[in-house]
C-alpha cells in the first residue's frame, strides 16, 4: 500500500506513525511546506521518504492533514491528479466548505470528508503519537458520495486507528464542533490573555496559578496558524455560540453583583451535571 500524507503536524504524523505500525507492506510518503517538518519527519522516521506530486496518481491513500484554508487550496489540485482507484481523505475542524468546494468535482466519489477529534495543543511532527487515534471520535460527512469501495478502504483504516464513527451532514458537524471545541478554544485563548495583561504588574497571579489554571488554557499553547482560518470558516457558528457564551457570563456576573449567591449555587450545580454527559 503506498500512503501519501500532506502536512506532517499532529493529526498527519500520528496517522504515519499508526500506519507504518499496522500496516506489514505500506511505503508511507509525506509533504510539508515547511521543509523542516518535513526533515523532522523522516528523522523520526514518520515516513519512509518525500512525496512528489508524481507520486499523487500510485497512491492508494493520500490524506490532508494541512490547516483548513490551505486544504481549500490543495484539494481540488490533489483530486485533478489522482486514479479512480485513489482514496483521498481529510482531517479538518471545518467540513462545509470543503464538501461544497468539491460537490462538482469529477473526482468527488474519490474523496471522503472526516474530522477525527483527537489532538494535543502541540504541533509539528515533534507532537505525534503513537496510538493518538484510540477510542476517539470520527466524524463523516457525506460519506454516501463517496464510492463504496474507498468506503470499505477507509473504514477498515480507521478500525484500525480505534476510531468510533460518527456521521453527521457538514452543516451540523460545524455548528455542533463551534460549540465544544471551537468557542472552547477562544475561552482559553481569551482567558490567557486577561491574565497576560496583568502579568506585569501582578507576577503573583502566576506564581500562585495552578491546576485548575493550567488545564483552561492550555489549549491557549495551540497554533495560531491552524486556528485562525478555522474561525474564519465557521465564522457565523462560532460568533453565534460565542453571543449565547458571553450571555451566561454576563448573567454569572450579574449575579455576583447582585449578591444572588443562592442563584449562583444553583448556576453551578444546574451545569454539574456535564460530569454525566462527559464520563
Amino acid at each position: 500500500m503506498k500512503v501519501v500524507i500532506i502536512g506532517l503536524g499532529l493529526i498527519g504524523g500520528s496517522m504515519a506513525l499508526d500506519i507504518r505500525s499496522m500496516y506489514d507492506k505500506v511505503t508511507v510518503l509525506g509533504s510539508d511546506s515547511n521543509e523542516k517538518h518535513l526533515e523532522e519527519a523522516l528523522h523520526l522516521q514518520l515516513i519512509d521518504q518525500k512525496a512528489s506530486e508524481e507520486d499523487l496518481i500510485n497512491a492508494n491513500l493520500i490524506i490532508v492533514a494541512v490547516p483548513v484554508d490551505v486544504g481549500l487550496v490543495l484539494l481540488p489540485q490533489i483530486l485533478d491528479a489522482i486514479s479512480d482507484n485513489t482514496l483521498v481523505f481529510d482531517v479538518g475542524s471545518t467540513k462545509l466548505p470543503i464538501c461544497e468546494l468539491v460537490a462538482n468535482h469529477p473526482k468527488r466519489r474519490n474523496f471522503m470528508a472526516t474530522h477525527p477529534i483527537a489532538g494535543t495543543e502541540f504541533s509539528g511532527p515533534n507532537a505525534a503519537i503513537k496510538g493518538l487515534f484510540e477510542g476517539k471520535t470520527n466524524i463523516i460527512c457525506e460519506v454516501e458520495k463517496t464510492t463504496f469501495k474507498l468506503q470499505q478502504r477507509a473504514m477498515e483504516l480507521f478500525r484500525k486507528l480505534g476510531l468510533r464513527i460518527r456521521y453527521m451532514d457538514p452543516k451540523s458537524h460545524d455548528k455542533h464542533i463551534a460549540y465544544v471545541s471551537h468557542l472552547s478554544h477562544i475561552s482559553s485563548f481569551m482567558l490567557g490573555k486577561t491574565v497576560i495583561g496583568k502579568e506585569k504588574y501582578e507576577q503573583d497571579i502566576f506564581d500562585m496559578a495552578g491546576s485548575g489554571f493550567e488545564s483552561t488554557v492550555r489549549l491557549a499553547k495551540s497554533s495560531p496558524a491552524m486556528w485562525t482560518p478555522i474561525f474564519n470558516q465557521n465564522k457565523k457558528q462560532v460568533v453565534k455560540s460565542l453571543n449565547e457564551y458571553i450571555l451566561n457570563l454576563t448573567h454569572f456576573k450579574n449575579l455576583l453583583e447582585n449578591d444572588n449567591f443562592e442563584e449562583v449555587y444553583n448556576e453551578m450545580e444546574n451545569t454539574n451535571r456535564i460530569k454525566e454527559i462527559l464520563k
